[in-house]
């Protein structure tokens, strides 16, 4: 039997590898290189465009454990990135060309998927996973919602990039917080008057007008994800916004002074060479002009060379809990099922683990079993969960996070009472997981 996975991304990628393991022939369907969405620029397979860490490498943490739970699922994203790795102190940052690459390689050689440089326009009867991303082409976004009926809109930002050659480091220092994960971020400090100076020039900065495909009919007025909030919002909230969220100082130690600066701009690698440096947390739709100069504001990046701007894009997610179960297929539907960023889920690693239920449940629909349904105490199954059940009133997306598990019957007090819950939190949804997989 031959299935359909429609979208090379991290979810399309995941979905067409656990099919193709199961035994299945699957057709996966590309529409680069003949057609780009608007963000995209590289050929390859799991393109990242928004950031090149995929987020903290610890099994204690939410993204970590979620990493931690694909792996024991056979994630090609997860090997692919540890193979393309590159430092950034706790977090799991990759090249990000190689990374597709290494991707691009492993899914276009397994003897059972068949890869079709095209673009689907049409909806799918049945047996298909739809994983066309937060830029779905405008045929078949159309097709969804005369399928689906309303879906939402929410705009993505991207942070801009500079050279590590044009960094000051008579200012700027090599450091991680708290010295964990050495010195992989690269900080540069400001005192209370440089703060505000580059504050009111970035609350006072021009946004740029944003494209057509960006603004959808329906919109009436910009709606931001929180968790790829553009900097200038976040810093119209109040004067101390930013300095309590990406330029917070905590942890730091600024090597002229001895003392933890009054604010810190991070910047960590965008490649495994060191000669590109990403600009942590500075989402932006500042006009390229204006990133230009209010971002050379920051001490240390003065004279700062942008190999790339900052960029929003649209984003578009279905009202999951109307339309999906809790193995991402559509209700109603002769098996047809979404994955990645479509779905709701927020992250890259988020969307990745959602291919991967969506082709693990219909490869075990094909085969006649019931689909596993991963326990809410795993953060598989907490994020299938949410996109299932949540309210649909008022359904966000969500990222992977602690408090989406279920709690513990223990209390964890003391200094290292939240780290021991987060140990315990993934000690169980690791076992339980296994659990899971061994009455598969």
């Amino acid at each position: 039997m031959t299935v359909k996975v429609i979208g090379a991304g991290l979810a399309g990628c995941e979905a067409a590898m656990q099919l193709a393991e199961r035994g299945y022939s699957v057709e996966l369907y590309e529409m680069k290189p003949t057609k780009f969405s608007p963000a995209h620029k590289y050929e390859g397979f799991a393109e990242l465009v928004c950031s090149n860490s995929l987020k903290s490498a610890r099994v204690d943490s939410a993204c970590g454990l979620l990493k931690e739970e694909m792996r024991r699922l056979g994630s090609v994203v997860c090997a692919a990135a540890e193979k393309t790795a590159v430092p950034a102190g706790g977090a799991l940052a990759v090249n990000r060309t190689a990374f597709s690459d290494e991707i691009t390689r492993v899914v276009k050689s397994h003897p059972n998927i068949t890869v079709k440089y095209e673009e689907i326009t049409e909806f799918p009867d049945k047996n298909a996973i739809i994983c066309t991303g937060p830029l779905t082409s405008d045929d078949l976004a159309d097709r969804i919602r005369e399928r689906c009926g309303d879906y939402l809109s929410f705009y993505d930002a991207a942070a801009p990039i500079v050279t590590a050659e044009s960094i000051d480091f008579s200012i700027a220092f090599e450091q991680s917080r708290y010295d964990h994960g050495g010195a992989d971020y690269v900080n540069c400090p400001m005192t209370r008057e440089e703060y505000e100076i580059f504050y009111n020039a970035l609350v006072n900065a021009e946004t740029a007008p944003l494209h057509e495909f960006d603004v959808p009919s329906e919109a009436k007025g910009l709606k931001v994800y929180e968790g790829c909030m553009p900097v200038e919002v976040l810093a119209k909230r109040g004067y101390d916004s930013v300095r309590y969220g990406c330029m917070k100082p905590v942890g730091l130690t600024d090597p002229r002074t001895g003392k933890r600066p009054f604010a810190a701009v991070q910047l960590r690698k965008e490649n495994a060479e060191g000669t590109l440096y990403n600009i942590v947390g500075f989402q932006t739709n500042l006009k390229f002009g204006e990133q230009k100069r209010v971002f050379s504001l920051i001490p240390g990046l003065r004279n700062a060379e942008f190999a790339r701007y900052g960029v929003m894009h649209r984003n578009t997610f279905l009202n999951s809990p109307r339309l999906l179960d809790e193995h991402f297929m559509l209700k109603d539907s002769e098996n047809v099922f979404f994955g990645g960023q479509i779905t709701g889920v927020e992250g890259y690693v988020e969307s990745a683990a959602s291919g991967i239920m969506a082709g693990r449940a219909l490869a075990d629909i094909l085969d006649g079993k019931e689909p596993v349904t991963f326990p809410r105490t795993t953060m598989l199954g907490a994020l299938s969960d949410y996109v299932a059940h949540a309210w649909e009133c008022n359904f966000q997306p969500m990222g992977s996070n602690m408090g989406i598990l279920p709690p513990l019957d223990e209390e964890f007090r003391g200094k290292d009472g939240k780290q021991r819950k987060y140990a315990a939190l993934a000690e169980r949804a690791l076992a339980d997981l296994d659990k899971a997989l061994k009455k598969s």
